[in-house]
């Protein structure tokens, strides 16, 4: 019987977590026609029309830096695909590739419940599509937000890290990174904040899972503040991929 091929697409994925968490899951729920591998694409646009092309393919998922990059190649998107224009979840029907966006629900559910009524405003630290999918879903929950890049282009609702003061974040009581400031193993990466200034009603949410307790977490946690990391929220959408997959 041939294989049924899984796999994630990035461009660094040494320490990624999805090819294990598959690979085990096939093992513990007895798929053994079922693999999970890892697709390390360093020139994009070339290889990306060789994985197309490849036989046995059923869906993978996307990381950085390509959530964006894989729109082109799609056939078809969902709604929330389309909306924020970011895609971390491929399922492939009849050679023709659709994409999702799970960040969107592993987010919400990872994140949700921490939640108090003060935190009514955010600062999403970056750009990309996990930002895409934190942005979509603090509107979703009706929570204010402003997103903070090194190069934040000029409209209204980004602004610069060297604009982020302790007034500011004194107001703004949710701070989620969306950014691979302080993954492994460049472990003493943080985002550029005024950490003096967050308080025991701040809330800070890290997309990074490893190490599970970066340094933006580790300053967060020693002011008191409510904390959590990425692990969660991999999980929920890891899941949520497989669903999609199998439906």
């Amino acid at each position: 019987m041939a294989a049924k091929v899984y796999g994630l697409v990035g461009k660094s994925l040494s320490h990624s977590f999805s090819k294990k968490f598959f690979t085990e899951k096939f093992l513990n729920e007895n798929l053994s026609d079922h693999c999970y591998q890892n697709f390390e694409l360093k020139d994009f646009d070339n290889e990306i029309l060789r994985l197309k092309a490849a036989q046995g393919l059923r869906g993978f998922n996307v990381t950085i830096p390509y959530k964006e990059s894989i729109l082109p190649y799609l056939d078809g998107q969902s709604d929330v695909c389309l909306n924020i224009k970011s895609c971390n979840c491929v399922r492939v029907e009849n050679g023709l590739w659709y994409g999702y966006n799970t960040d969107v629900v592993g987010f919400q559910k990872s994140f949700e419940p921490q939640l108090k009524p003060y935190h009514q405003a955010a600062l999403v630290l970056g750009s990309g599509g996990g930002a895409k999918a934190v942005c979509y879903v603090l509107g979703q929950l009706g929570i204010e937000f402003l997103q903070v890049s090194r190069t934040p282009g000029g409209t209204k609702n980004f602004i610069h890290y060297s604009d982020v003061s302790e007034e500011l974040l004194a107001r703004y009581k949710v701070v989620i990174n969306t950014t691979p400031l302080g993954m492994f193993p460049n472990i003493e990466d943080c985002p550029p904040l005024p950490y003096n200034a967050i308080s025991i009603q701040h809330y800070f949410f890290d997309l990074i899972y490893n190490p599970a307790l970066t340094k933006f977490l580790s300053e967060a946690q020693r002011q008191g503040a409510l904390i959590k990391n990425g692990a969660e929220m991999l999980k929920i959408q890891a899941e949520e991929s497989w669903k999609i997959w199998e439906s």
